[in-house]
C-alpha cells in the first residue's frame, strides 16, 4: 500500500517556531522511514521565530507568495517557485513580506522534531 495523504484532510499545527504546518507524510504517522514534507503557512507581515535544528536538514520550497529569509548572517529574498536548503545549525526565520499568505513546502531528513528545533535568545 503506498504511503500517501492529502493536504486538505491533515489538521495544522503550529510548530516551536511559530508558524502553522500541516505534516503531509512523517514517519510518526504514515510509517515512512526517515524524512518528513510538510506545508508551511505564514501570514502577511508575520515572521516565525528566529531558531535552528542540531541535526534536521531542510528544504523549503516556496510554493506562494514571497519573503525574506534570514540564514545565519545572510538575507535571501525568496518567491514563488524558489528552493532553499537550510543546513543544520544555521539559525534561521522567514518573514512574510507580501500581501498574500506565504506558503512553503518544508522537505526535513531526518524527520522534523520539536525536540531538534532550538529556538534563539
Amino acid at each position: 500500500m503506498p504511503i500517501m495523504s492529502s493536504c486538505n484532510e491533515v489538521e495544522a499545527y503550529v510548530t516551536k517556531d511559530g508558524s502553522v504546518i500541516r505534516e503531509l507524510i512523517h514517519p510518526q504517522v504514515h510509517g515512512n522511514s526517515s524524512q518528513s514534507l510538510a506545508e508551511a503557512r505564514v501570514a502577511p507581515g508575520s515572521s516565525t521565530l528566529l531558531h535552528h535544528h542540531h541535526v534536521t536538514e531542510e528544504i523549503y520550497h516556496i510554493l506562494e507568495g514571497t519573503g525574506m529569509l534570514s540564514l545565519g548572517n545572510d538575507l535571501v529574498e525568496v518567491k514563488t517557485g524558489d528552493s532553499v536548503c537550510i543546513s543544520p545549525g544555521t539559525p534561521h526565520n522567514i518573514t512574510n513580506t507580501g500581501e498574500i499568505e506565504l506558503r512553503i513546502l518544508c522537505c526535513c531528513s531526518p524527520a522534523y522534531s520539536h525536540e531538534d528545533t532550538v529556538l534563539s535568545k
